[in-house]
């Protein structure tokens, strides 16, 4: 049987989909383009209306080019909307994110599937991925007003950390050099276990296993995904900066630069607060990347507050930010506020902060000229990322998933200085 895995959205539905790969996989089958495949698993987001159309628009075009295909939905918009997703060509399964983990079994994959140790293993590579995207925790329980995803992904469940452990061993022994910590909440992890942890345990507990000198799995980098600010404690600082485990990147949404339109999202922290913690990582790991998600257009902003959001971001030190224009999520708080901005206004607001974002962007690249750095192959070989998040091409010669030392010679390239 010949699969197809198209995934949307965040970083825990990439940890789910690479699932997905693994299990078919293991069974016996093959990978192919969606056009070719006879089973296409749709992965899906819901964050945004955009989101939404996009996953239709994927349907619909898999059907037109392979009428054949017999197509599974899941993730967040099946979870939100099974019946308007049903109605599309070719759908003969819509898989909510409570049943993701029996996805698998529920597609009825054909006999021979799955009966003996024909399959392939998980490796390097994957869906085109290098790093390995490993989920730890899901689930939300924060209330923004914006937002849906504590409806179609439930409540904080984490993984303890004995599982957790295991499972990185044996990714990093499947021959994973970096692994994304990933989580709906991530900053919750732990919270809800009969055993009540904390992320920064989990992280020292991984930190712990691979500084060992005994420890012959493998040469792995973890880098963590996205953490709120609140959750963003001085400790996971600390370890960051003292660490050679841990990539010296960090994703902090801030939403907004103004304390009203924070109140009004919901989100328990101050710009002031934010502006402390960014500001205390640049000073503590000058060369750390620091990106960030912005919503713009949230009701009732007003020119001033759009205005404080861009003047804050020209000065941050902020290296990457992700611009979102405010959508209505029906069943949201924000949904029912009423001034709404209008559409014209929240797109031209947007570009404006899209090109802050890269200036800010090239400000940091620019910055990063002459120093040097381990980073790890990707593709085949002639780029590679670095532990903060710079893709740079180096000369032919390395294949995928290896460990280079390299020193940035200009914004997009790099000299290699050995292996």
């Amino acid at each position: 049987m010949k699969y197809a895995v198209i995934t949307f959205g965040c970083r825990v539905n990439q940890a789910d989909s690479l699932g997905f790969e693994e299990a078919l996989l293991a069974g016996g089958a093959s990978a192919a383009p969606p056009d070719l495949a006879d089973l296409v698993i749709v992965n899906t987001c819901s964050v945004t209306a955009s989101a939404d159309q996009g996953a239709r628009q994927t349907i619909r075009r898999v059907a037109r080019a392979n009428p054949g295909a017999r197509i599974v939905v899941t993730g967040c918009y099946a979870s939100r909307r099974p019946d308007e997703l049903a109605q599309l060509p070719n759908v003969v399964l819509v898989v909510p994110n409570d049943d993701k983990a029996r996805l698998i079994p529920l597609t009825r994959v054909p006999a021979g599937i799955g009966d003996g140790p024909c399959g392939a293993l998980i490796e390097p590579g994957v869906a085109g991925r290098t790093a390995f995207t490993l989920r730890v925790q899901t689930g939300c329980a924060e209330p923004c007003s914006y937002c849906i995803i504590p409806t179609t992904r439930g409540a904080p469940r984490s993984q303890p950390v004995e599982d957790v452990l295991r499972e990185a061993e044996r990714v990093v022994a499947a021959g994973f050099k970096e692994i994304a910590l990933t989580g709906v909440h991530l900053g919750s992890y732990g919270r809800d276990l009969a055993s009540p942890s904390s992320l920064i345990d989990l992280l020292r507990a991984l930190n712990g296993v691979w500084l060992k000198p005994e420890t012959t799995s493998g040469d792995v980098l973890f880098r963590i995904s996205s953490l709120e600010p609140m959750d963003c404690s001085s400790e996971i600082v600390d370890l960051v900066a003292d660490s050679p485990r841990f990539a010296p990147h960090f994703h902090l949404p801030l939403q907004h630069a103004s304390d009203r339109v924070l109140r009004a999202m919901r989100r328990p922290y101050t710009i002031e607060r934010y502006a402390a913690l960014v500001n205390d990582i640049r000073a503590r790991i000058p060369g750390a990347s620091i990106g960030t998600d912005i919503i713009v257009g949230f009701p009732s902003e007003t020119g001033d507050e759009f205005e404080q959001l861009a003047v804050y971001l020209e000065s941050s030190p902020l290296t990457h930010v992700h611009v979102f224009p405010y959508s209505d999520r029906p069943g949201t708080p924000a949904s029912a506020l009423a001034d709404k901005v209008p559409g014209t206004v929240v797109r031209e607001r947007a570009r404006r902060i899209r090109e802050i974002g890269q200036r800010l962007a090239a400000r940091f690249l620019a910055s990063q000229i002459g120093t040097s750095h381990r980073a790890l192959t990707l593709e085949d070989g002639t780029l590679a990322v670095t532990g903060n998040y710079l893709k740079v091409r180096i000369p032919p010669g390395r294949a995928r998933n290896e460990w280079v030392q390299l020193r940035v010679a200009s914004e997009h390239h790099g000299e290699l200085l050995g292996g």
